[in-house]
Protein backbone atom coordinates (compact mmCIF):
# COMPACT_ATOMS: atom_id res chain seq x y z
CA UNK A 1 0.00 0.00 0.00
CA UNK A 2 1.43 3.28 -1.23
CA UNK A 3 2.07 5.97 1.96
CA UNK A 4 4.61 8.21 -0.01
CA UNK A 5 3.38 9.52 -2.87
CA UNK A 6 5.50 12.01 -5.29
CA UNK A 7 4.52 15.05 -7.68
CA UNK A 8 6.26 17.82 -9.57
CA UNK A 9 8.86 15.83 -11.69
CA UNK A 10 9.37 16.54 -15.16
CA UNK A 11 11.59 18.56 -18.08
CA UNK A 12 13.40 21.56 -16.82
CA UNK A 13 16.60 23.72 -18.28
CA UNK A 14 19.63 24.14 -17.35
CA UNK A 15 19.35 26.99 -14.34
CA UNK A 16 15.79 26.52 -13.67
CA UNK A 17 13.99 25.77 -10.98
CA UNK A 18 11.28 23.42 -10.04
CA UNK A 19 9.49 22.16 -7.11
CA UNK A 20 8.95 18.28 -5.90
CA UNK A 21 6.10 17.27 -3.18
CA UNK A 22 5.95 14.15 -0.64
CA UNK A 23 2.53 13.41 0.38
CA UNK A 24 2.20 11.58 3.14
CA UNK A 25 -1.14 10.00 2.30
CA UNK A 26 -1.84 8.19 5.78
CA UNK A 27 -0.47 10.81 7.80
CA UNK A 28 1.46 8.34 9.64
CA UNK A 29 4.95 10.53 9.48
CA UNK A 30 4.31 13.30 11.70
CA UNK A 31 7.01 12.16 13.92
CA UNK A 32 9.35 11.12 12.29
CA UNK A 33 12.30 12.13 9.97
CA UNK A 34 11.64 12.65 6.19
CA UNK A 35 13.03 13.25 2.94
CA UNK A 36 14.57 12.97 -0.58
CA UNK A 37 16.81 10.21 -2.37
CA UNK A 38 17.91 10.31 -5.91
CA UNK A 39 18.96 7.47 -8.16
CA UNK A 40 20.39 7.10 -11.10
CA UNK A 41 20.52 4.37 -13.61
CA UNK A 42 23.78 2.43 -12.74
CA UNK A 43 24.74 4.06 -9.18
CA UNK A 44 23.48 3.76 -5.76
CA UNK A 45 20.54 6.02 -4.14
CA UNK A 46 22.48 9.08 -3.21
CA UNK A 47 20.81 11.66 0.10
CA UNK A 48 19.62 14.53 -1.26
CA UNK A 49 17.93 16.22 1.65
CA UNK A 50 16.33 15.31 4.88
CA UNK A 51 14.43 17.27 7.71
CA UNK A 52 13.43 16.35 10.82
CA UNK A 53 10.12 17.20 12.60
CA UNK A 54 11.37 20.06 14.16
CA UNK A 55 12.73 21.48 11.30
CA UNK A 56 16.25 20.26 11.68
CA UNK A 57 17.95 19.35 7.95
CA UNK A 58 20.77 17.51 6.37
CA UNK A 59 21.60 18.07 2.57
CA UNK A 60 23.80 16.12 0.03
CA UNK A 61 26.94 18.10 -1.02
CA UNK A 62 25.94 18.22 -3.99
CA UNK A 63 22.91 19.99 -3.91
CA UNK A 64 23.79 22.58 -0.64
CA UNK A 65 23.00 26.06 -1.56
CA UNK A 66 20.51 25.03 -4.32
CA UNK A 67 17.60 23.07 -2.84
CA UNK A 68 15.79 23.58 -0.01
CA UNK A 69 13.68 21.06 1.90
CA UNK A 70 10.33 21.78 3.97
CA UNK A 71 7.57 20.39 5.59
CA UNK A 72 4.18 21.69 5.59
CA UNK A 73 2.24 20.20 8.67
CA UNK A 74 -1.34 21.01 7.93
CA UNK A 75 -1.35 19.50 4.50
CA UNK A 76 1.37 16.48 5.46
CA UNK A 77 3.51 17.26 2.65
CA UNK A 78 7.64 17.22 2.31
CA UNK A 79 8.55 19.49 -0.15
CA UNK A 80 11.90 19.93 -1.97
CA UNK A 81 12.61 23.29 -3.45
CA UNK A 82 15.03 22.71 -6.94
CA UNK A 83 17.07 25.67 -7.78
CA UNK A 84 19.99 26.54 -10.23
CA UNK A 85 19.48 22.76 -11.55
CA UNK A 86 22.27 21.15 -13.69
CA UNK A 87 22.20 18.19 -16.15
CA UNK A 88 23.65 16.68 -13.24
CA UNK A 89 20.76 16.55 -11.49
CA UNK A 90 18.70 14.05 -13.71
CA UNK A 91 17.81 11.46 -11.64
CA UNK A 92 14.75 9.52 -10.14
CA UNK A 93 13.48 11.55 -7.04
CA UNK A 94 12.42 9.61 -3.99
CA UNK A 95 10.58 10.29 -0.84
CA UNK A 96 11.67 8.25 2.33
CA UNK A 97 10.60 8.14 5.41
CA UNK A 98 11.84 6.57 9.24
CA UNK A 99 15.75 7.53 8.43
CA UNK A 100 17.66 10.16 10.42
CA UNK A 101 19.29 13.36 10.03
CA UNK A 102 21.65 13.23 12.54
CA UNK A 103 22.99 10.24 11.67
CA UNK A 104 22.52 10.69 7.66
CA UNK A 105 20.72 7.50 6.82
CA UNK A 106 17.31 5.96 5.08
CA UNK A 107 14.35 4.51 6.40
CA UNK A 108 12.76 1.74 5.29
CA UNK A 109 9.62 3.52 3.91
CA UNK A 110 9.78 4.84 0.06
CA UNK A 111 7.53 6.14 -2.69
CA UNK A 112 7.45 5.40 -6.31
CA UNK A 113 9.43 8.19 -7.33
CA UNK A 114 9.53 10.93 -9.78
CA UNK A 115 11.96 11.86 -13.00
CA UNK A 116 13.45 14.96 -12.98
CA UNK A 117 15.50 16.11 -16.33
CA UNK A 118 17.50 18.90 -16.90
CA UNK A 119 17.97 19.32 -20.19
CA UNK A 120 18.42 22.24 -22.68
Amino acid sequence: QVQLVESGGGLVQPGGSLRLSCADSKNIFSDSDMGWYRQVPGKARELVAYIAPRGGTNYGDSVKGRFIISRDNAKNTVDLQMYSLKPEDTAVYYCNAGGSVLFRRSGGYWGQGTQVTVSS
